[in-house]
Formats: C-alpha cells, structure tokens, sequence
C-alpha cells in the first residue's frame, strides 16, 4: 500500500540538517572531480547516454544503478522521502558521479537525480562499477572512499531511507531503529504528535496499538509494524535470490568470520552468498572498541571494523542477504541446499557455518515482556542515550560486558557491574580491568546475580540482586539492564543435516569429527573415493566447513575469528578441485 498524496514541504530547514561538520572539511573526497584522462580510462566500463533537460535519471526507491558519471551538463541530486518531500542536496557537473555505497551491490537509490540541463552522462553497471574499482586501484580507492563517505552524510543528516512513524517509546520502533542502525542505514522519525504530516498519515491508516510503527519505504509504499524481512525488500537489502542458481560458497552468518570468507572467497573468484539473520558484524559488531585486534593501535568500534568489511566483501562481488535466517540444511543431495527461513532453498557447493551463537537468557520468568523495554543484549549508540544520567544494571564479565561497561559509564550516572564470580582477572582482559578500575561510576557486585524483575507496560522499573556469599537481596531501582553473559551456539537448526556437535551443541570440525561418521558420509555414493583427508575446519559433513564462536574449541576472539575465514577458503579450493567434473 502506498502513501496519500500529502502536501510536500519542500526545503525545509528543519527537515533537511545541514552536512555534518567532520564531512565539510573532506568535500574534495565526497564529490571528487575526474579529471580528462581519469574519464577516458573508465569509458570501457560504462555507457555513454544523454538525457534532457528536465528528465528525472534516478528516483529513490525504484533506479538501482552502479555510478552516472557527467560527462557534460549538470544533474541535481535531491532528498526525498515517501511523503513527497523533496529538498536540494547537491550538483554534479563534469567528471562528478552520482551514488553512495549501496550502489556496490546494485541497491535501489535513496535519492532523486534530475538533469538540470542537457546531460550527458557515462552509466556504468553495479557489475562493471565493481570490476572499475578493483581494475583501477587508485582510482578505484577514491570512488568508494566517496561512496562511504555519502553514505555517512546520509545517516548524519537523517536523508534517505525509511520514514518510522511512531508515538515514543514503542518497543516496535525500538528493534526496528536498532536493525537499521546496526546496519548502518538511514532513517528519521516522526512523532505524530509533532508532525503534521504524520498525523495526517495516522489519521488515513488509522492504526491500533499493534500497527506501530509505521513504516514508510523511500518509493511511498507504506507499512503497519513491519517484519524485518519486509524492511529488508523495501530497501533492497533482502534480494529475490536466484534458487536454481549454484553458488560455490554459501556462507551462513556474516559476522567477522563469515566476512572474512565472503572477501577472500570473493576476491579469488569464487561465487558467494552470505545469508544473515539480523546485521552484518554479528555480536562484534555491539563492541563499543576493540583494542587488541592487530594493525589498530587505538582501537576500533566494533561497528567500524564490520562496516569496512561490508563494503569490501560488496567490492568483490559478495551477495549479502539481509535479514535471511537460515531454517533448515538438506545434506543428502548434492549440491549442498541451505532453505532460509521463508522456505527459499539456495544450492552451494560448499558450506561455510560461521552462524554464531544466539543471547543467552538468565531464567527470569518476565525477562521477554521487558525486551527493548529496558532489557538490551548490545550497547549500541541508541542504547547509550536511554541512559543518559540514569543508574543501569550489566550483567557479564568477559570482554564483551568490560566495553559495555566503560562505553555506558560515559552516559550513565552509574553501571553496576554484576557477576557471578569473585573478580575479572579469570575472564577479562587485563587492560580492560584497570580501565573499569580507574572509571569512579563503574562499581562492580561480585557473587552477585539478579533473581527478579519488576515492572509494567512502560518497561523495566526494579532488579533485585542477591549475594550468592550472604544470600542478601537488595533491590535497584533501574530501568535498564544490559546482559553479556555469554552464547549458546545456534546449531538447532542442521539437525536435520546431522552434522556432528559436542556436549554443548558447537560444531565439531577436522580430527574432531567421529572417524566412523566421516566414512559414512562418503559412502552414499556422491563424494569421489580419492578426496583428502578432512580439512581441520570441515565438519562431519563433506562440504560443510564451521568457523568462528559456532566450532568447537575455538578462541572466541574477532581475530581469531578473522583468521579462519580467511584459512577456510583454502580448504574450499582443496574440495571443489576434488569435486567430479558433472558436478
């Protein structure tokens, strides 16, 4: 269903911030100028058209697109959202290029370009735009760097993308801000209350408690309390996918060992779809900084590292699929087939198992009423200004919970640091301890636990800890409460499959797996006899590779992580040259 026709409010200031300051000083990078021989090097990539004055060359939601480079003319780039407003953002003249990251893989447009005058423009594929920045390294290193660049204007200024529409406080808008965010796609909210645009919008649709928000996609199509999946096919991050298509990797979580596949198996050629079920990054992506990852002397956000390899995996050619669980995998044909939680089967040659873990729940009986509502299992930025000046509660005492800590302690009045054991030393790293030694808010309860919850509909409103030494309970009065206490591993789902798994349900791989059921699994017929021994990070199940936090007796670390995604695709290489020719 599409929007009304609402009156537009054009150029509006208040609608349309201006560029962020960090990015007004690097404009020679987000619009750079190509200069004669730079124009006559990419020719071979693109198309070369005209357009008249007037004509409108893309229209947000709808045009996907690699680059439009102006050969002579002017094309104006526009905001627009789907209520019609539409407001000036820049010009492109002569040996300028239209387009944001996005554009890597093809993703519809989430702005308007029209020809201010005659134009003539070279239009260039997602395809060849990919094959033009590995081609032309330098050249190649600027137009993404511009791309990027866009796409953080974008988000800094709130232009493109969804329209929420929402009264506050709605547990609905928050997951669904949290999706966006940790993908790192723009958006804006309107509170109807506010706006009149959105009241006009409410008082068409009419919606009841369960419809908010609503969801407003960048080509008018508007939504009641969306799914995530529709999010992902109004914005082209969840793409029709081809099931009679064979893919040669498919890699099923794209957190950073997954990313590390899909770029290396990408980069050597090889055709890859990586399936994710929420956000790229996986948990790494939650970190507020990660210090101990190699080449980083001052660390990196989580956030920033999974970002960078997003873009890089789209460079080579990656086809990343978002939100798109995997269900179930069929393990007795072959090829391989891994069926998404909507029922779509994708053939692979190989399999690549990089799912993770899933948040692991304390067992409090209304832990789930207060999801979103004042229970978190990340600390993004969204979350950081919900505490701004409260008291909040952290559960956890690994890497993960010591970030948390100290990135919240700098907008809570207070973290309290809640753990089971006696102290940090046995799970934390040590720079991470006297960093929440020396932060004065951070205070740590130690054989603590909490063993309720109270609240109402508005959300959490009292923990009550105990001390497991004393067995004193004491109650805090606190509305959030964070929980970083570990993972279960998510492999309920290849049970199917049978693929073997330890005690607690991590993926066994290489001289781990039963010798028996190794043999087993070659003797239906389908596997040549001569293929090698089993790769150390194959599973029970020729074909199918694990890697990251969901193996077994892996070190839980990014870089550890990062390292067997790039290991594996040797071992990938290995199988498909074993593989028979029909295959």
């Amino acid at each position: 269903m599409n929007a009304p026709e609402f009156e537009p409010e054009s150029n509006k200031d208040e609608q349309v911030p201006a560029m962020p300051a960090v990015l007004a000083t690097r404009m020679h990078q987000v619009n750079p100028v190509l200069n004669e021989v730079e124009l006559k090097r990419i020719q071979r990539f693109g198309t070369q058209r005209t357009y008249p004055r007037g004509v409108r060359i893309l229209e947000a939601g709808h045009s996907t697109f690699g680059l439009i480079v102006t050969l002579s003319g002017t094309i104006e780039i526009a905001r627009y959202d789907g209520l019609g407003n539409s407001s000036h953002m820049t010009e492109h003249g002569p040996g300028e290029f239209t387009g944001e990251v996005s554009q890597l893989a093809g993703r519809p447009s989430l702005v308007n370009a029209f020809a201010s005058t005659d134009v003539e423009a070279l239009v260039i594929s997602p395809e060849n735009l990919r094959a033009l920045v590995i081609a032309e390294a330098e050249l190649g290193e600027r137009i993404v760097r511009a791309l990027i660049l866009r796409r953080v204007g974008l988000l800094e200024s709130e232009g493109g993308g969804l329209l929420l529409v929402s009264p506050p406080g709605n547990g609905a808008l928050f997951h669904l801000r949290a999706f966006l965010n940790s993908n790192a796609h723009p958006y804006r909210v309107l509170d109807p209350k506010d706006d009149e645009q959105a009241r006009a919008l409410c008082e068409y649709y009419q919606p009841t408690d369960d419809d908010w928000p609503l969801v407003v996609c960048p080509d008018g199509a508007v939504k009641k309390n969306p799914t995530l999946a529709e999010i992902g096919r109004c914005l082209g991050m969840l793409p029709d996918l081809d099931c009679e298509k064979i893919w040669d990797v498919v890699v099923v979580g794209a957190g950073p060992a997954g990313l590390a596949t899909a770029v290396y198996a990408g980069s050597e050629g090889l055709s890859v779809l990586a399936l994710e079920q929420r956000a790229y990054g996986g948990q790494a992506a939650a970190s507020a900084r990660i210090e101990n990852y190699l080449g980083f002397p001052t660390g990196i956000s989580g956030g920033a590292l999974a970002g960078r390899a997003y873009v890089q995996a789209q460079k080579f050619g990656v086809e990343i699929a978002i939100p798109a669980p995997a269900a179930r995998m069929i393990c007795d044909t072959y090829p391989l087939q891994v069926e998404t939680a909507e029922g779509q089967r994708i053939k692979a040659k190989t399999v690549v198992l990089s799912c993770g873990a899933r948040y692991r729940r304390p067992p409090l009986a209304n832990i789930k009423q207060f999801e979103g509502k004042g229970i978190y299992y990340w600390a993004s930025p969204i979350e950081a200004r919900l505490c701004a000046s409260e008291e909040i509660v952290l559960v956890g005492g690994g890497n993960s919970a010591g970030q948390a800590a100290v990135f919240l302690s700098g907008f809570a009045k207070r973290v309290h640091m809640v753990i089971r054991g006696d102290g940090l030393k046995a799970t934390m790293s040590t720079y991470l301890i006297d960093r929440i030694k020396s932060t004065p808010n951070i205070e740590l309860h130690t054989h603590t636990e909490v063993v309720a919850l109270e609240g109402d509909e508005e959300g959490l409103k009292q923990v009550l800890f105990r001390n497991n030494q004393t067995g004193q309970e004491e109650n805090c009065d606190v509305c959030r409460m964070f929980l970083f206490i570990g993972a279960d591993p998510n492999t309920a789902w290849l049970e199917d499959c049978g693929v073997d798994v330890d005690g607690q349900g991590f993926i066994r791989t290489g001289f781990d797996v039963a010798k028996a059921q190794c043999r087993a699994n070659f003797e239906n017929g389908v596997y040549p006899k001569n293929m090698p021994v089993r790769a150390s990070l194959e599973t029970s199940v020729p074909g199918v590779f694990a890697i990251g936090d969901v193996r077994a007796g892996s070190t839980k670390r990014v870089a550890a992580g990062v390292g067997e995604g790039a290991n594996v695709v040797s071992q990938i290489h290995a199988f498909l040259a074993n593989l028979p020719r029909k295959v």
